[in-house]
């Protein structure tokens, strides 16, 4: 709530007095330092020791004592299985921007009006994204089975031979970026719903009016009324992207031969898995400026514009 020019101009102590009347301070004291208590235990302080962690050689046992000033970070940029994880990290970020999103939000343009059947859409397409990773991973990787899975079923039903997909290192990816989209194009379609719901339908009905077909409705009356909504899928997107671990873990593991990690999976695989604390922290700070200069960049920027 903002306050009046009357009220900035009280003193100090009036000021005090009247939030301990309304029980505003008394909520503050009360509820601040727990907040506060946990997001330095669990954020700030592992983000400090991980800063602190990227410039030695250390394996996890007692204290760092071998520094290594910025040898994690050169070896970290020279290896060519971080380049690769780097490029499909930005790869999940395109297919996410420019085929999740569409996807959602073409179903929701067709199934957001309150109707039986379109609540049992909504319930089957929202479905992916409310089982676990993991438990995605694994399925699809009986999907996508040469030996036993749906792949192989499909490819004996037909005549021919069994293609192993997820050993193929061409293929290996376009499966993870198929399972990321059947994944999450759930969770923004939901986004869009809500939106299109709030949308008015005397503005629809006086486009119609006017002779607007379906798809100048679409693209100048529903998708500019829920632009801030756009915005916000987008942002979870590009953070989400950045953070994909889950899935491939079960999926690929990163193979073959490295072709499927991304930042997350690599920091994984090449830090904790091989008790390089040191390395994997210093990718850990590297994959961290990242997120927080998306999302500076985003906030200054991108949800600026939509509010205007």
């Amino acid at each position: 709530m903002q306050t009046t020019p009357a009220a900035r101009r009280l003193p100090l102590g009036e000021r005090l007095r009247r939030g301990m009347r309304s029980g505003r301070l008394t909520a503050i004291a009360l509820l601040l330092p727990p907040a506060l208590i946990l997001f330095t235990l669990f954020v700030i302080l592992p983000l400090t020791e991980s800063g602190y962690y990227a410039f030695f050689d250390w394996n996890g046992y007692g204290q760092p004592t071998d520094y290594v000033g910025l040898r994690n970070f050169e070896q970290m940029m020279g290896h060519s299985a971080f380049q690769t994880a780097a490029g499909n990290t930005l790869k999940i970020v395109a297919v996410s921007l420019f085929l999740q999103m569409p996807l959602a939000l073409l179903l929701a343009l067709m199934i957001y009006r309150r109707t039986p059947t379109n609540a049992l859409f909504r319930l089957v397409f929202f479905v992916p994204y409310i089982l676990a990773e993991v438990a995605a991973g694994l399925i699809w990787s009986f999907v996508f089975d040469g030996n036993y899975g749906v792949t192989a079923s499909i490819a004996q039903s037909l005549g021919v031979d069994s293609f192993f997909i997820l050993a193929n290192r061409d293929w290996a990816f376009v499966a993870v970026m198929t399972v990321i989209v059947w994944k999450y194009f759930g969770f923004h379609m939901m986004i869009y719903i809500a939106a299109l719901q709030g949308v008015s339908e005397d503005l629809i009905e006086a486009a119609r009016i006017e002779g607007a077909r379906r798809v100048q409705i679409v693209r100048y009356v529903q998708v500019p009324m829920i632009k801030p909504a756009i915005v916000v899928s987008a942002f979870f997107a590009i953070i989400g992207a950045l953070q994909v671990f889950d899935v491939i873990i079960p999926l690929t593991n990163g193979g073959p031969s490295n072709s499927t990690h991304t930042i997350v999976t690599y920091l994984y695989t090449f830090g904790l898995t091989r008790l390089r604390i040191g390395f994997g922290s210093a990718v850990g700070v590297v994959l961290f400026l990242v997120a927080v200069l998306v999302a500076v960049f985003y906030q200054r920027f991108a949800m600026k514009r939509a509010e205007t």
